[in-house]
This record gives structure tokens, C-alpha cells and sequence, in this order.
């Protein structure tokens, strides 16, 4: 499914509450808010060795964070290690670095996973307040920016 202008501009929207966007943060522009907060499927979510599937689905449900870690090959991102509260379901994902301090995401923490039509929603389980969304890669490259030739 290719998403409409309609669907981009209110997933836009979606992007700046998921960030945080406070009325003094709206200095910032919408691009550098929104890029800090959201990630592709294909490029934020990946297979933990530890996990039962091969696969790089994830199922709806709440996970506790049981590790994080910077990662040399990605300066300013943090690996965060998930595992499923009521199962043995295990998959890293892999946010700005800013993002996690700014949400309060740290080892021990519990963060929901929701499936949206457009991707991942992941959010502070105690608030139900997204922090990070993992885009389907056709939306994540429906936003992408590109130069304009005049």
C-alpha cells in the first residue's frame, strides 16, 4: 500500500506528538523532530541470537528493555534488547540515542509494541506516550527528502 498525502501529513503529525513536541520545542523544524523519533523496520528492528524465530516480526505486546548498548558501528544510536513480559520472544531495536535518554528508556525499563498501518509504534508502557516509530520501508521512503533540480 503506497500512503497518500493525506496519510503522510497525519502520520507527520503523529511523528511530532511521538517526539515530544512541546509548544517551546516547535523552534526546531518538523524534519529534525521527526528524524530523531522514527527508524525503517528494515533498519530498527533485527533479530536477537537469542530469539525463537527468524524472523523480524514483532508481535503487539509489552517488552522489558534487558540490555542497551552503544554500538561503535552506529555513533549516536543505542541497541536496546527486548524481551516479551509473558514469553521468550527476543529482538534488539535500535533508536537515537537522544530519543531513549529523552523517554527515559533505559535497562529495566517496559516499553509497548503496537502494530499500526504504517509500521511499529513503540511507547513507554507506564504512560502509554510513544517515542519511537518503526516505519513500514515503503512509508519510510515516502518521507524521505530529495533534492529538487531547477
Amino acid at each position: 500500500m503506497t500512503p497518500s498525502l493525506k496519510s503522510i501529513a497525519a502520520l507527520t503529525a503523529l511523528l511530532l506528538a511521538a517526539a515530544g513536541a512541546q509548544a517551546d520545542s516547535f523552534t526546531s523544524s518538523a524534519s529534525s523532530a521527526s528524524s530523531e523519533s522514527i527508524g525503517s523496520v528494515s533498519t530498527s528492528v533485527g533479530k536477537s541470537s537469542d530469539s525463537s524465530s527468524g524472523e523480524k516480526k514483532v508481535a503487539d505486546g509489552d517488552y522489558r528493555v534487558i540490555h542497551t548498548a552503544a554500538l561503535p558501528e552506529r555513533p549516536g544510536q543505542l541497541r536496546l534488547t527486548l524481551r516479551a513480559v509473558n514469553q521468550a520472544d527476543e529482538f534488539y531495536l535500535y533508536v537515537p540515542q537522544q530519543t531513549a535518554e529523552r523517554s527515559g528508556i533505559t535497562a529495566g525499563a517496559t516499553v509497548s509494541a503496537r502494530q499500526r498501518p504504517y509500521g511499529i509504534e513503540f511507547s513507554r508502557a507506564e504512560t502509554g506516550r510513544a517515542f519511537f516509530l518503526a516505519l513500514a520501508d515503503d512509508w519510510f521512503n515516502e518521507l524521505s527528502s530529495n533534492a529538487v533540480k531547477l
